[in-house]
């Protein structure tokens, strides 16, 4: 019974209070719908709205530039300090066009030395050697070496003599004059004074006298005098045969001392005169004024052997054709090698009349040349007072 009851008050709540529950269920379900709508809805709008701000974020991150331009015409200062920045930009950038000359004398330079100088038959001007390497130097000096020795295959010595005693006196009587004025002088000398213990002895004012000719005869007599007692009284009258004894000598230098080791007793040395300087300088050998660098300084650039005739051949070709005033460049064999080509005559015909000695037909500066030297068409000198 109580079962049935049941059934049956829920049966009448179906149709009556029951269908009143249900509606009010069916409606708050409707209005939580409707709610969590309206706050879907809500939070669209607002994810509708952030987009355009993290848009417009995004573009101001990518254009920066676009708000600092309106900044710098907003400030006219920016634009004045910039304004300045760019005149002295402009003046830094135009700073060294005023130090430009220097380079361009450099470049220049060559161009005038060897547009001024005509061109010589069958010769290529050389190019200064400005830059030249240590090797390239070592093979020009040498190959105009060889090519003079071609020249003056009988260079010698051009003093007079017949023993070391009577070259060490003539080399010290050859300063300041001509070696043809000492060979000149000297035959006069040896025949009245042989040894050294005889001019050792000698009157000086019976010395000087003789000497008279080559100039400075008074303190060129105190030489020959001196270096005559020097060697009876420490070399027993005979001329020592190494450079430290030589340069002991009154009136000996190292110049003196070569000459005497190279020719007297065979041994190398480098002669450093006047012409020898002139022409080592002009062919950029070396820069040196010093005598004693440059004969370093040569003497580097060739075998030990080579230094005697070596010193021959330059100071041949400085007295024939390479002279101090007007060298005879148009009539030099080795012009293609010389960097100082165009400082004399380039003309070949007017260079032939400025050459000397056997290159122009005259004599040489020796009374008794070797026989070499006259084979080879060299003329001997004439003696003191024959014109």
């Amino acid at each position: 019974m109580s079962a049935e009851r049941d059934s049956a008050v829920g049966e009448q709540g179906s149709d009556g209070g029951s269908r009143t529950a249900g509606a009010a269920r069916t409606a708050a379900a409707g209005a939580g719908a409707s709610a969590s709508a309206a706050k879907k809805a809500a939070s669209a709008k607002k994810a509708a709205a952030r987009k355009p701000a993290a848009a417009k974020k995004a573009a101001a991150r990518k254009t920066p530039a676009a708000k600092k331009a309106p900044a710098a015409k907003r400030a006219p200062g920016a634009t004045k300090s910039a304004a300045k920045k760019a005149s002295s930009a402009k003046k830094a950038s135009s700073a060294p066009l005023k130090k430009a000359p220097a380079p361009r004398k450099q470049v220049v330079a060559p161009k005038k030395a060897t547009a001024s100088v005509p061109a010589a038959p069958a010769k290529t001007v050389a190019a200064h050697p400005q830059g030249e390497s240590r090797t390239a130097l070592v093979r020009r000096a040498r190959r105009i070496n060889r090519e003079l020795a071609e020249v003056y295959p009988y260079a010698h010595p051009e003093l007079d003599f017949e023993n070391p005693f009577q070259l060490v006196v003539a080399t010290v009587l050859s300063a300041q004059t001509t070696d043809l004025r000492v060979n000149q002088t000297t035959p006069a000398l040896f025949a009245k004074y042989p040894t050294p213990e005889d001019l050792a002895a000698a009157n000086p004012e019976e010395v000087e006298e003789i000497l008279r000719p080559t100039g400075f005869f008074r303190a060129k007599t105190k030489s020959v005098i001196g270096l005559s007692k020097a060697l009876v009284e420490q070399f027993g009258g005979e001329v020592p045969g190494r450079l430290e004894d030589l340069v002991k000598l009154p009136g000996v230098g190292r110049k003196t001392a070569f000459v005497v080791l190279g020719n007297a007793f065979g041994r190398p040395g480098i002669t450093v005169d006047t012409h020898f300087q002139r022409l080592v300088r002009r062919w950029k050998w070396t820069d040196e004024t010093d005598p004693d660098k440059i004969e370093a300084a040569v003497g580097a650039l060739f075998p030990k052997s080579d230094w005697t005739d070596l010193s021959h051949h330059v100071i041949w070709h400085g007295r024939r054709i390479c002279h101090a005033r007007k060298p005879a460049c148009g009539a030099c064999p080795i012009a293609p090698l010389c960097p100082a080509y165009g400082e004399g005559e380039t003309d070949p015909e007017k260079a032939k009349k400025l050459l000397k000695y056997e290159k122009a037909g005259q004599p040489g500066q020796r009374l008794k040349p070797p026989q070499a030297y006259l084979d080879a068409g060299g003329r001997a000198a004439p003696p003191l007072g024959a014109g």
